[in-house]
């Protein structure tokens, strides 16, 4: 009995998010439709214009209406399926767009996504709250005038609760319509998408290249930026504290024969100092390669720094295996810079870390409840985390509102 009630259960939640996924499709696709309707309209306005002389300066328009609705269409369909990458600024010129084979497609796709797209997102999305309002009908019904009781698609008149309960099966008639067709449908209005505004072979690899040189560039400003933090930190504690030393074994051997007490003071502070001086070089060496990530792995590691924080910092982290070091190092570099500028700079009260791997991809998010204004461009460090992060072809953001929260978010590919 419980395990027929638990596959029932699994069942109903399946056509659930069937249902959910479905709608979500449709109604974002309406999202790109409407807008795709309206420069559609807007070109074949402009275009009888220019047959009586007075649409020619209208029509440099067209061109980045155009790019801006099939980006946002690319941008859709990149959530959903496989990415498809943005273009960049349109053509200069009608002219110079009608001679762009990229622009061209982008018309065809407006000319099939702002018709059927649109239509195909109403219908679904209509069916769908027409569902919804049935299955829910007789729950409601009683407050609506009498003369107006019956809701759409419905040809009876609704006057008692049989004929609410009536209206609730026909209800259930139209959602199980819908998880037939909701489906194929969204799929059907994401077809000219898939087919014209994927980029050609030759310019996806041009963009590939493009990515890959930014991403080298970007490894190679993280990997100098690194190397000049470990030079600083060497020069301005280690070195000098070493110096220090020196000097007073220097000291302390000039003194030997002429005043013991002087040299035995001066070899207790060259001690101190070489201690010092070991201390700190172990810091460095621990910069750059956290032990802890080896000895206990990338979640206990990330763990204490949100138990040693200075701000309570609720720590959920959910990192199953183990990744790549150099991801390891960067996401915990992340995570110690975000905790570090949250203790110092946002007079927060509390914090929360959150740690994913799914699949192929590592995400942490960090949030806090202070004052807001991180700001990347102003020496936060924040720049030297973007450039990390992009080193490993990754995604970093930063949300800071005056006034608060911080929202700290990255994604980065972390093998299989």
């Amino acid at each position: 009995m419980g395990a027929t009630r638990q596959a029932l259960r699994s069942i109903v939640l399946g056509r659930g998010r069937m249902f959910l996924d479905a709608l979500e499709r449709l109604v974002g696709g309406l999202g790109t439709a409407l807008p795709a309707f309206i420069v559609l309209v807007w070109s074949l306005l402009v275009a009888l214009l220019c047959v009586i002389g007075i649409g020619v300066p209208l029509a440099s328009t067209l061109p980045r209406l155009v790019r801006a609705t099939a980006e946002r269409e690319r941008a859709r369909l990149s959530r959903w399926d496989v990415e498809l990458t943005a273009m960049g600024p349109a053509p200069r010129g009608i002219r110079a767009a009608l001679a762009d084979p990229l622009f061209r497609r982008e018309l065809r796709w407006l000319s099939a996504h702002g018709t059927s797209g649109l239509f195909l997102g109403a219908a679904g999305a209509t069916l769908a709250v027409q569902a919804v309002q049935d299955l829910t009908y007789p729950l409601w019904w009683r407050i609506l005038p009498r003369d107006d009781a019956s809701p759409n698609f419905v040809f009876w008149t609704v006057r008692n609760t049989s004929g609410a309960v009536a209206v609730a099966l026909f209800g259930v008639a139209l959602a199980a319509v819908f998880l037939v067709l909701g489906p194929w449908m969204a799929r059907l209005q994401d077809v000219p998408g898939h087919r014209l505004l994927s980029p050609p072979h030759d310019a996806d690899l041009s963009l590939r290249i493009a990515r890959l040189s930014a991403t080298r560039a970007a490894a190679l400003d993280a990997h100098a930026t690194e190397l000049r933090r470990i030079e600083r930190s060497l020069h301005d504690g280690t070195q000098n504290r070493l110096v220090s030393v020196t000097v007073l074994l220097g000291a302390a051997h000039r003194a030997l024969t002429r005043d013991p007490a002087t040299a035995e003071a001066a070899l207790v502070q060259a001690q101190n100092a070489a201690e010092t001086a070991l201390a700190e070089l172990r810091t460095v060496v621990r910069s750059i390669l956290p032990p802890v990530l080896a000895d206990r792995g990338l979640s206990e590691a990330l763990a204490a720094l949100a138990a040693h924080c200075a701000v309570p910092c609720r720590a959920d982290i959910d990192v199953p295996g183990r990744c790549a070091a150099s991801v390891e190092a960067t996401t915990y570099f992340v995570a110690a810079e975000a905790l570090t500028n949250l203790s110092r700079h946002s007079r927060a009260r509390s914090a929360a870390m959150t740690v994913r791997r799914r699949g192929r991809l590592l995400s942490l998010r960090i949030e806090d409840d202070g004052i807001g204004g991180a700001d990347e461009g102003r020496g936060s460090g924040l720049a030297g985390i973007r450039g990390r992060v992009e080193a490993h072809d990754g995604w970093f953001a930063v949300t800071s509102p005056r006034g608060g929260p911080t929202v700290l978010e990255m994604e980065m590919p972390c093998g299989s």
